[in-house]
Parts: structure tokens; sequence; C-alpha cells
């Protein structure tokens, strides 16, 4: 990289969760990409995504990529529950819940104790990263310039939480699971199984209609030589290497995702999104299965500066992480960029 980086862990301390609960010595680890302006008006917040970690972000920064380091000072935190922020696979006495909320509130502290950064000019996420950028608007309105929604709604859908909710039952099912989201070993088949559900999920039918599973499909594709293949490569490795006491206490923070849960809102999410005063880009998938475009069209009459854009493409909700597909990338790019530099 020809930037520079950094790395860490912030002591958080035992903090009180929104549930009441306590999580002790809670450990928030970070990255960073660039330089701080000594102005500190370069930051943007780039939170991770369901079961993924810092070094699986570093693909969209660059000159040439989604954001820029050399231009912005990138802090990406990694959420709890991710395997290197506290986590149940580390943490015995780990919470039943630790909410959206709860995150953004020790990033927030953590940014402002390390660097001195009150303010930030943006936060760009996707997923359960687009989630938490929605929080950050809503619960820090002074301090957030602008947030890039990139397939993220503000509140989970019921019909999200339908597909939330099997992931849970499959691990529940398991012979290994103890009760709470605890497992005596780890469960191999439920992790399969699990892996092949959000498969189904993560892609289009679309996507599968054209075959861009296999590397015999037009490209750009994800280059299986089979199905089978592809499941186990793509999906049952992917989450097999992720404990299940982590994707299962991650698929409860999703599930809860709400940015009006809250004292400042009380269950009002209208009034939460009238509070955002950030510039809001909501980017959706077009094909996105999880967060679709009625959702964020509910959303843009009640944001007082926001836009909408969704990402035209059959990828579901993988246009959003488009690693593999360089014309979703350039969409990204082109749209983000001239939202940065508004």
């Amino acid at each position: 990289m020809s930037w520079p980086t950094q790395q860490g862990t912030y002591d958080a301390g035992d903090i009180t969760l929104q549930s009441g609960a306590r999580l002790p010595s809670a450990r928030l680890s970070w990255r960073t990409h660039g330089t701080l302006s000594p102005a500190r008006d370069n930051v943007i917040v780039y939170p991770t995504s369901y079961a993924a970690q810092h070094p699986d972000l570093a693909w969209l920064l660059g000159p040439d990529k989604i954001l820029d380091p050399k231009r912005w000072f990138v802090v990406i935190p990694d959420m709890f529950g991710n395997g290197l922020s506290s986590s149940p696979s580390d943490t015995p006495d780990y919470p039943t819940l630790v909410t959206v909320h709860d995150n953004v509130q020790v990033q927030r502290r953590a940014l402002s104790e390390m660097f001195g950064i009150d303010r930030v000019a943006c936060v760009y996420g996707w997923s359960m990263g687009a989630l938490q950028a929605y929080h950050w608007a809503a619960l820090f309105s002074d301090a957030v310039e602008r947030i890039v929604v990139n397939c993220g709604v503000a509140r989970t859908s019921v019909h999200n939480q339908v597909f939330l909710r099997s992931l849970m039952a499959t691990l529940e099912a398991a012979p290994q699971h103890v009760g709470n989201g605890r497992f005596s070993s780890e469960p191999k088949a439920a992790k399969r199984a699990f892996g092949r559900i959000y498969a189904a999920w993560a892609l289009s039918q679309d996507f599968y209609r054209a075959g861009l599973h296999l590397g015999s499909a037009e490209k750009p594709n994800l280059g299986a030589l089979d199905l089978e293949s592809f499941l186990k490569t793509d999906w049952e490795d992917r989450f097999g290497v992720r404990p299940a006491a982590d994707l299962y206490a991650q698929l409860q923070t999703w599930d809860a995702s709400d940015i009006s849960a809250n004292a400042l809102y009380d269950g009002d999410l209208e009034a939460a999104l009238r509070a955002i005063k950030a510039r809001v880009l909501l980017m959706p998938g077009a094909t996105d299965l999880y967060f679709r475009t009625a959702d964020n069209e509910a959303e843009l009459p009640l944001l007082s500066n926001a836009a909408l854009r969704p990402i035209p493409s059959i990828w579901g909700h993988r246009a959003g992480n488009p690693v593999a597909n360089p014309a979703d990338m350039q969409f990204i790019r082109s749209e983000v960029r001239a939202w940065l530099d508004q």
C-alpha cells in the first residue's frame, strides 16, 4: 500500500449496553488508512459488515477505487461479534444482545479519545455497515456531514428478519447448541447448512438464471466449476471459518437494528429519519433480497437532504460489495465520489 496505515485495539472498559447488560473489558479493534488532516476534516468511518473483519474491506480502498486513502483518513472499526473486537468466541460472559446502537456509541468514543475526532466527513457502509452508517447519522446528527447507505435500511424489515431467524434456527438445531447462541463445539453440519441458505439470499434469481456463479458463464462471473463447488467454496467455507457463536451474535445485532430504538426517538422511526441532518446517499441493489429499493424509497421523503441511486445490477446483495464485478464497482465509485465532492 502506498499510504500510511495504523492498527490497534481501543480498550473501552466495562460498558453498559442498551439492554442494561454489561460488556466487560470491551475491546474495539480498528485499522486506519491514510493521513488525518491537521483540521481533522477528512475522516470517513467505514464499519464492517456481517461476519467481515477489517482486512476483508481493504479491496475497496485506493486512489482508483471507491474511497481514496490519499485524500481521506478512513477508519475501519470492527463490529462487536466479528472475532476481532469483543465477541462470544473470546468473551465467556458476552451479553445476549449487543445492538448497532451499542457499536456506534463505542466507535464514536474511540475516535474522540484516540484521534481527537469529533466530526466526520462521511460514514460509508455496506450491508450491516450501512445499518451502522444510518445509526451514526441519527444518533449524532450534529457530528456527521454525509453518509452512504450501500444496501442498508433504517430499520430491519420483517421479511429480512424471517431470513435472519431461519439462520438462527439452523444454528440452534445443532446438537452442539447449549442455548443462548453458545455451542459446546463448532457445529460443522449446521454451518454447512447455514452457508447454503445464505447463498440463496445473497445473489438474485436473475444472477443464478444467467449462470454467473459458474466459470463457464459470460464474465464477470464467480468462476465455479459447478453448483456444488460454488456452494462449498463460496459459502460453506466462507462461514465455516467463523465461530458459530459469533455468527449467531451478529445475526441478533442485525435482527434488532432500528435507528429509532433508543431513548432519543422512543421507537418513532419517522422522527429519527427527520432528525438526520447529514446528506444521505441511498444506494440499494436493484435486485437485493435483503434491503430492497422499496425500503429506501419509503425512507427518502422523510430525509431532509438525500438522493436515491439504485445499483443497476442482477448481482443481488453482492452488487454493493462488487469485488468481482467491475461494472458495479464503477457505478458505486462514480456515485460515491460525486457525493463526497458535494
